[in-house]
């Protein structure tokens, strides 16, 4: 694979955790308030539906990614929808701060691993922005995870290796500056990190570049697929779609009846 996998400060254990949030907070902002996901609705939808279950498991759930503003799209067709939030490092006040939006919304404070989701967590999986945080073996795991308990997944990644989604990260520390005021839930420590101590600046401009030097293709998603044991119990949907100017990479993978 021709994909780089430097390091992203988001992953490292030793990173502050209110700064990690500050960054994942951020994205959560920016998802839904661009509405980002909007053109993935009805692969979604396809994918709860077929996964026979009214519950979303988002693995990697940072700050909630854009799944506030999604929620209230998608339970117009779906109104009995539960979402659950997870991730290997929890921003527990964001997912509360998400909670009291939509009452319909789950979180667990524990770790969850992707790459080995706890039996008892049943529904359809996503995961928004994250799987280029794994190495090919550990992106492979997830897939195998979800194939082996027959849990359908769906994969969506908003960037892309190529020349535009990099120069659209270089920029984003701008859009971050403009925001900040406006995130919730509401921190002085984001905007001392932004503004008098820029780390968050920093940190969001270094992790969007490699983000994007880290993103699967979608040939290299094929690949993982073919790697899996039993990938023939599941229909797999392996394309990208137009998100305004940007555009969404995704992976769809349902259990055969």
């Amino acid at each position: 694979m021709s994909r780089i996998h430097l390091f992203e400060l988001e992953d490292q254990s030793w990173f502050p955790v209110f700064l990690r949030n500050y960054g994942t907070d951020f994205l959560q902002f920016l998802s839904n308030k661009t509405k980002m996901y909007k053109p993935v609705i009805p692969i979604i939808e396809k994918g709860i539906k077929k996964s026979g279950e009214n519950r979303i498991i988002d693995l990697g759930s940072g700050g909630g990614g854009g799944l506030l503003w999604l929620n209230s799209e998608l339970k117009k067709n779906l109104p009995a929808l539960k979402i659950l939030l997870t991730d290997y490092y929890p921003n527990i006040p964001a997912f509360k701060y998400t909670k009291q939006q939509a009452d319909n919304f789950e979180f667990t404070t524990k770790s969850v691993d992707a790459k080995d989701v706890p039996k008892e967590l049943k529904g359809f999986r996503t995961m928004f922005l994250s799987l280029h945080h794994f190495k090919p073996k550990d992106a492979q795991q997830i897939l195998q995870n979800a194939v082996d308990s027959r849990s359908s997944i769906g994969i969506f990644e908003a960037q892309e290796r190529s020349l535009p989604s990099l120069l659209a990260m270089f920029f984003s520390p701008i859009s971050l500056l403009f925001t900040t005021p406006f995130i919730r839930p509401f921190k002085i420590g984001r905007i001392i990190f932004t503004y008098l101590i820029p780390i968050v600046p920093l940190f969001v401009w270094w992790d969007g570049i490699i983000s994007s030097l880290r993103t699967y293709s979608l040939k290299e998603m094929k690949e993982l697929v073919e790697q899996l044991d039993n990938k023939d119990s599941f229909d797999w949907e392996i394309s990208k779609i137009r998100s305004g100017p940007g555009i969404i990479l995704y992976l769809l993978g349902t259990a055969k009846e």
